[in-house]
């Protein structure tokens, strides 16, 4: 599988459907595929989750969505994977650029930058063919890339202007 076939399956074309809907557009993706491509394309989503598993990425995750945990960085992870290659690139080098996306909001208003196991959706299918599990793709290091952001007013507000104007609470 090519880079850009991954990137081709794996981008939403609605960014503002809710996480199930994003994920049976994934499954229903997905389905066709043989399992060595299912398996090639689990490989290429857990690169691109090492790619982004960086405290730069996850300051503006905070910033959006109050992204506090491992688990919660994950989805975020996820959310901007099916944001497309372009902008995923571009946020890698700048998280800041995030700024000008539209982001799917919750009852109460709040950003839903999240999507839940769609980095699972290959292996599941793959498994309920085969029975057994894709060979593991580590998908990060103990610790994000980088140093870790601070969480202070001033730190952010300089770090993530745009994002901060945009989503800032406090």
């Amino acid at each position: 599988m090519t880079e850009t076939e991954f990137w081709q399956l794996v981008t939403a074309q609605d960014p503002l459907a809710t996480s199930d809907e994003l994920a049976q557009q994934l499954t229903d993706k997905l389905n066709p595929l043989t399992d060595e491509q299912l398996a090639a394309f689990d490989k290429h989503f857990s690169l691109k989750m090492r790619d982004s598993y960086t405290w730069r990425l996850w300051g503006a995750a905070y910033i959006i969505g109050g992204c506090n945990s491992e688990y919660a960085f994950a989805e975020f992870r996820c959310w901007l994977i099916s944001r497309g290659q372009d902008i995923f690139e571009q946020a890698l080098k700048k998280p800041d650029t995030l700024a000008e996306l539209d982001v799917l909001k919750d009852d109460e208003g709040d950003p839903l930058p999240y999507l839940e196991e769609y980095d699972l959706i290959a292996g599941q299918l793959f498994e309920a063919r085969n029975e057994h599990e894709l060979p593991y793709v580590p998908s990060g290091q103990s610790q994000p890339f980088g140093k870790r952001f601070k969480d202070t007013n001033k730190y952010l507000k300089t770090s993530y202007p745009n994002l901060f104007a945009k989503y800032w609470q406090s």
